[in-house]
């Protein structure tokens, strides 16, 4: 948990909240020179910024039980839930969208691992595993502002996503039996 003991969890979630609140207050700004208007790049950085703020502030400090590592993955969880109805709803997303569903699953699964490493098998010495935690949530955290921020396919995961999906597609017709 280098990061948390260098910066201190107010300083990185204070960070996080301001960058998710500046990538909504720049995609208000392109929303209002009329360009990708019909898309959930606005909606989904207003909910990234909402989700954020209410998490490491309301819940922190409202809290009146310590939170655990399965109560932030269900917050994940309900995170990827409100995206993918606005993607329902819109029908049209941008290619900032599969970097949060990345990011967000990615993070609830490592939160889901730390849960259990900590809460079930109760273990309380420090491993690859938590520090790979801590390492890998603050950076899906910052590629998901910059993805929101420059809204391209900056890692290739559409063109990861498409060689994947061509490798189980045929040419040849398949007979039903």
């Amino acid at each position: 948990m280098f990061l948390t003991d260098f910066f201190g969890y107010f300083s990185l979630s204070a960070l996080n909240f301001w960058a998710f609140s500046m990538a909504f207050l720049f995609n208000l700004f392109v929303y209002s020179l009329g360009v990708k208007r019909e898309t959930t790049l606005l909606i989904s950085s207003f909910i990234m910024m909402v989700s954020y703020g209410v998490s490491d502030y309301s819940l922190t400090w409202i809290s009146i039980n310590e939170l655990t590592y399965l109560d932030w993955a269900l917050y994940d969880a309900i995170t990827i839930a409100l995206l993918l109805t606005t993607y329902k709803i819109i029908k049209k997303v941008t290619i900032s969208f599969a970097y949060l569903i990345t990011g967000l699953s990615i993070n609830m699964c490592l939160l889901l691992a730390m849960h259990l490493d900590v809460f079930i098998f109760n273990n309380r010495d420090t491993w690859l595993l938590w520090d790979i935690y801590g390492f890998a949530v603050s950076i899906i955290d910052i590629l998901m502002i910059v993805a929101l921020i420059v809204d391209r396919d900056f890692l290739g995961l559409h063109r990861l996503k498409n060689k994947l999906f061509g490798l189980f597609k045929s040419s040849k017709p398949q007979p039903i039996i």
